[in-house]
């Protein structure tokens, strides 16, 4: 499927679900996911590696913009950070 604007928020929380192997039917299963979850630094920098040029892509903006998008994100969906 094709990422656009209005897919592009689940794309990025599949994401980072596959780099600490879990998958949406997990988060289903437990509604406390994003309290109980977490990934460590490395994680967190590879999806922010691949969501800023993602975003630039969908959003057509440059980096300063799709990197303020992606902590918009983060602050919404992202995991805690524990090393």
């Amino acid at each position: 499927m094709k990422i656009n604007r209005l897919n592009i928020a689940d794309e990025l929380i599949k994401h980072q679900f596959n780099l600490i192997g879990k998958t949406f039917q997990d988060a289903v299963r437990n509604p406390e996911w994003i309290k109980e979850w977490s990934m460590t630094q490395a994680q967190h920098d590879e999806l922010k590696a691949y969501a800023v040029p993602l975003i630039k892509k969908v959003f057509k903006c440059n980096k300063a913009k799709a990197e303020n998008n992606f902590d918009w994100f983060n602050l919404q969906f992202g995991l805690k950070i524990v090393d």
